[in-house]
């Protein structure tokens, strides 16, 4: 996309597969209004100029095939179409080992401003990078890699849950880093996802991790895999 804007699809396009209709300016003025912001979100994601432009004008072409007046919150829509495009980008450049692996969780654990279309982009962010943690690292390492990353816990707080010495819950850390790079991954159960994208969220929102160190290691302390 360029930045004077969204370029405009026309009869023949094959990405339009119906007539823009009487309402394609006012679906214009909606993408324009949120633009600035759907970049950002895609920017912040992929960390590439190029690359957020490519789904910013992707959103806006599924934006011009949506059923626009079923949308309740078209803002909300489009922040999590960007959302989930970049992400689905990363994935697939990760599958390829184009760019490196590592999720901000220091971000995803601010809490957000009382903005709906925030609430949804960082939900949407939460559960993708859980996800990928999920899928990728031993329960020790989520425990010690979602605690250092998202609520800066010390290596000596990470110890003590471990119960390991500090040099080792900062090996821990590190071997989750390195892990995160390789592209094998595991099933991640559904119901364990959810539990955990929810505790991660109060944690955040509350600054009471207790629920959140339960999820992580609901037998007691978790010891470090070998």
């Amino acid at each position: 996309m360029s930045a004077t804007g969204p370029r405009t699809t026309t009869p023949d396009d094959p990405a339009l597969t119906h007539p823009a209709g009487d309402g394609m300016d006012a679906a214009l003025d909606t993408f324009l209004a949120q633009r600035t912001r759907l970049f950002r979100v895609a920017h912040r994601i992929l960390g590439d100029v190029a690359g957020a432009e490519d789904v910013v004008q992707e959103v806006w072409l599924r934006w011009q095939l949506t059923r626009r007046e079923e949308i309740d919150n078209p803002a909300a829509f489009l922040v999590t179409a960007t959302t989930r495009l970049a992400i689905n980008v990363v994935r697939s450049a990760r599958h390829r080992h184009e760019v490196p692996v590592e999720p901000k969780l220091a971000d995803l654990g601010d809490r957000a401003a009382q903005d709906p279309v925030l609430s949804v982009e960082r939900s949407v962010a939460v559960e993708s990078a859980l996800a990928l943690l999920m899928a990728r690292l031993t329960p020790d390492r989520l425990a010690a890699y979602v605690l250092r990353k998202g609520f800066g816990y010390a290596y000596a707080e990470l110890a003590a849950l471990l119960r390991i010495s500090a040099p080792n819950a900062r090996v821990v850390v590190h071997r989750a880093q390195a892990r995160l790079e390789s592209g094998r991954e595991k099933p991640v159960p559904a119901e364990s996802h959810r539990r955990l994208a929810a505790a991660f969220r109060t944690a955040a929102d509350t600054g009471d991790l207790d629920g959140l160190l339960r999820v992580l290691a609901p037998a007691g302390p978790v010891r470090q895999a070998a």
